[in-house]
């Protein structure tokens, strides 16, 4: 039979007996001791070890050191919330006449707006830039639209044009801008003619759910893509016969699950673009083929360019890591010497 005092003893005996056992279990007889520490007397009663103020039957129950975890650390998630930029014509540097405005007030932001409101059924707005550049668009004259200054700083000749007969334009307006653009994102960012969307887009809303739960741009930018090429079918029909002056409605292409080159990358750059990963439309030619791509920019990577490319008959995904010192000659095609495309504009 035990009294109250040898089972309080007996109690710490066991609970510093674990103790010590678990250290052992976890060291080396090399760190049992250290070097400038004296033996314990491995026959003391383990209740002297007690602080003189501590009584041994009252004493606070041990914590056992925790084992080290061998699971690797949670990746933090990215946040999935879209940012729709929305660009502004709100008069405070126009060039105008009774029928026609160029507002160049968020310049600096990348982008200028414009909008025609005479009688004329064809307009046209053409923006050449520093590297000479001519980008050509249609005015539409239901409001103000937004054209990228895809060019970076320097001098812009912005000028609109009405239809006469034909092929024949004239001189409707006229604006000479020298541009220094604070965020060089900018221009592939905002929404603008040929990469439309806005808060309320369908795209927007797709693009979120995808990359919901997501860790990074790079993984963002590969969902998107599997859904677009898993779920958008290449229109033929269309392709053999584009209308002129065609842009893009991206909310109707997702809809529609059907679309030519111009509106796979259009949907694309909307979904990544409000996922706030700057994204080039770039278009020109592969070979002989009029042809459209993106390419996007991660701050783990810096720009990707020709990420996405269409052969007439599949879609490829460049996996970046593979690099241009890459010796797969199917990657070289992409991401070799760029003989492959022939960029002349982007949006």
């Amino acid at each position: 039979m035990l009294i109250p005092g040898s089972f309080a003893r007996l109690r710490i005996l066991l609970i510093t007996y674990c103790i010590t056992a678990g250290l052992c279990a976890c060291g080396s007889a090399s760190d049992s001791h250290p070097v400038n520490a004296p033996a314990t007397d491995t026959h003391t009663d383990q209740t002297d070890v007690l602080p003189s103020s501590v009584n041994s039957e009252t004493a606070s129950p041990v914590t056992l050191p925790m084992e080290p975890s061998d699971s690797a650390p949670t990746e933090a998630l990215r946040d999935a919330t879209p940012v729709c930029l929305v660009p502004q014509a709100d008069g405070t540097a126009v060039v105008s006449n009774d029928v026609a405005v160029i507002d160049y007030s968020h310049m600096s932001d990348g982008y200028i707006c414009a909008n025609y409101t005479g009688t004329c059924p064809k307009v046209k707005l053409r923006v050449t830039g520093p590297d000479t550049v001519v980008y050509t668009y249609d005015l539409h004259g239901n409001g103000y639209e937004t054209f990228p200054l895809s060019s970076g700083d320097g001098y812009y000749d912005v000028t609109i044009y009405e239809n006469i007969s034909g092929t024949n334009y004239a001189t409707c307006l006229y604006a000479d801008l020298e541009v220094q653009i604070t965020d060089t994102f900018g221009p592939f960012l905002y929404p603008n003619q040929y990469v439309n969307f806005n808060a309320d887009s369908k795209v927007v809303a797709k693009g979120q759910e995808l990359a919901e739960g997501a860790s990074s741009d790079l993984e963002v930018i590969t969902r998107v893509y599997d859904y677009i090429t898993q779920n958008i079918t290449y229109d033929y029909a269309k392709a053999s016969d584009p209308p002129t002056g065609y842009t893009s409605d991206v909310d109707s292409i997702l809809t529609s699950g059907t679309g030519i080159c111009l509106d796979y990358a259009a949907v694309m750059a909307s979904m990544l673009r409000s996922q706030r990963i700057p994204t080039r439309l770039e278009v020109g030619y592969a070979q002989d083929a009029y042809h459209a791509w993106i390419s996007v920019y991660t701050a783990d990577t810096g720009w990707l360019n020709g990420i996405i490319e269409f052969d007439g008959n599949v879609w490829t995904l460049v996996d970046p890591t593979f690099g241009a010192n890459t010796d797969d000659k199917a990657l070289k095609k992409f991401i070799g010497d760029g003989t492959n495309y022939i960029l002349q504009k982007m949006y």
